[in-house]
């Protein structure tokens, strides 16, 4: 579905991401872990499409994306960014609507199935209580399940002909800044919503960066392990966060290593 081939992104003099290739087939669910600085958010930003690479280039079911239409691309590809403030103060269902836009022509304002999709949307976050609340009155963990069902809102294309497409979710560092609850709650949500699939039957694909080995080891199918922006090692969590893998990327002893290690592994 998504495939990244020898991407280089720098900025200034700084390489941030160092010939860096990556597949994610649809239907996957794929961590991007390392520590601060090994390039996680800038390389989902470049899956994204939001920020074009100085080499390399990515495709989306074999098109380059940087030459598809950006409407086209927002239709499959939705982003919920670590932070997000807003301008306004929107209500929980405005915010959900505002996933619409790619659906939408110029002047055009959200309809009925606009409505149906933001709704539906909230309803699988468990979120829909909240619609007329304020998005500023709500808690951190609330705030991210709006944030994930305004992504879900914009994916939505179950009128759409071509809904057996994968839709992709890219979220940067979900459970950064929540406390423990929030942090097993948004954990649990993003499972749920990849094991239940998009809307209209097709496979929910989700790529994540974060900084939390266990929620990784947890949740994703295929964890990629960036140091310096290169790419260490991948493939599924058993394999590839190992003691050894642990201490060269974090540059700690292997001592020290070990309690990161994801609970139960020793």
């Amino acid at each position: 579905m998504l495939r990244a081939i020898d991407l280089t992104v720098a900025f200034g003099a700084k390489r941030v991401i160092d010939h860096v290739s990556l597949d994610v087939p649809a239907g996957s669910l794929v961590g991007i872990l390392g520590p601060n600085g090994s390039g996680k958010t800038t390389l989902l930003r470049v899956l994204a499409g939001t920020l074009s690479p100085q080499g390399g280039h990515v495709t989306l079911d074999g098109a380059p994306l940087s030459g598809l239409d950006r409407r086209s691309v927002a239709r499959r590809v939705a982003v919920v960014p670590q932070d997000t403030h807003l301008a306004f103060d929107y209500t929980v269902l405005e915010v959900a609507l505002m996933g619409r836009y790619p659906h939408l022509g110029p002047f055009e304002v959200e309809g009925p199935a606009d409505l149906a999709a933001a709704e539906a949307a909230l309803e699988a976050t468990g979120t829909l209580e909240l619609a007329s609340r304020s998005y500023e009155t709500l808690s951190g963990g609330e705030k991210q399940r709006v944030m994930i069902a305004s992504a879900l809102a914009q994916l939505d294309r179950r009128n759409a002909p071509d809904t057996r497409e994968s839709p992709l979710l890219l979220l940067d560092e979900p459970t950064a800044a929540l406390d423990l609850r929030y942090q097993v709650e948004v954990a649990a949500l993003i499972g749920r919503l990849h094991d239940a699939g998009a809307a209209g039957g097709a496979p929910l694909t989700v790529v994540l960066s974060t900084h939390d080995l266990n929620f990784a080891s947890r949740l994703c199918d295929t964890v990629v392990l960036l140091s310096h922006g290169t790419v260490v090692d991948h493939g599924p969590p058993d394999e590839v966060l190992t003691l050894d893998a642990l201490s060269s990327v974090y540059g700690i002893s292997p001592e020290l290593a070990a309690p990161l290690l994801p609970r139960g592994r020793a």
